[in-house]
């Protein structure tokens, strides 16, 4: 069964499966050196879901929020510091743009709702945030320091804010990036450069971030 109208061939149900398609093949191209074609494969992965956005008529803070992380994703996959600014910068937008969404789509309901569970899940962000921006504070260069702890108040912030909304695959895939974010924080700055765990842990970070991308544009999308 498609998720949209339609079968295999139709024009939003394709390019999901484009996005899917691009998403596994850069999974098995993780342990590779970085190449131009690598590069492509991996952008083409979200860059296809806000195609989907677009086609399927989806707020456009939500296709400015994918093009934002796809071009995160094109910094990111290249070596070196400037490219990992590059792709910092450009999420950080990404997370300033799905504040703004998530804050649109909560309904005027209270901050986090009347339920219980939204407020312990926000005690564990912070908790979460405050034990990144601590071990990182303490890892990271001086340069690096003022980027990286707005980026986890960002992160922060894109993940409470999802809590505001009625729908549970927002949430749900809001608290998969928070912890791709972290998993990649901990793989580059944390863990020794020999770890034997480096290479789960890169498939992880994938896995766990293009879940959480695909979760709130089918959220959006399917709601």
């Amino acid at each position: 069964m498609m998720p949209f109208p339609g079968g295999i061939d139709a024009n939003a149900n394709a390019t999901l499966a484009f996005s899917l398609v691009a998403a596994v093949i850069y999974a098995f191209t993780l342990d590779m050196r970085p190449t131009l074609a690598r590069s492509v494969v991996k952008t083409l992965a979200v860059a296809m879901l806000g195609v989907l956005a677009l086609l399927q008529g989806g707020l456009w803070l939500l296709v400015v929020a994918l093009v934002l992380s796809a071009i995160g994703d094109a910094f990111l996959s290249r070596d070196g510091d400037k490219a990992f600014l590059g792709g910092l910068a450009s999420f950080l937008a990404a997370h300033f743009a799905y504040v703004a969404l998530f804050l649109r789509s909560r309904g005027g309901a209270g901050l986090l709702g009347a339920e219980s569970w939204r407020g312990a899940i926000a005690v564990a962000m912070v908790v979460f945030g405050l034990v990144m921006l601590f071990a990182l504070w303490r890892r990271v260069g001086p340069g690096l320091r003022v980027p990286v702890s707005v980026y986890v108040a960002a992160i922060l912030a894109m993940g409470i804010s999802a809590l505001t909304t009625s729908n549970l695959w927002v949430i749900g895939g809001a608290v998969l990036f928070m912890a791709s974010d972290g998993l990649l924080a901990t793989e580059k700055f944390l863990m020794p450069a020999i770890s034997p765990h480096r290479a789960w842990v890169r498939h992880a970070v994938w896995t766990l971030y293009y879940a959480a991308q695909l979760g709130i544009t089918l959220g959006f999308l399917l709601a």
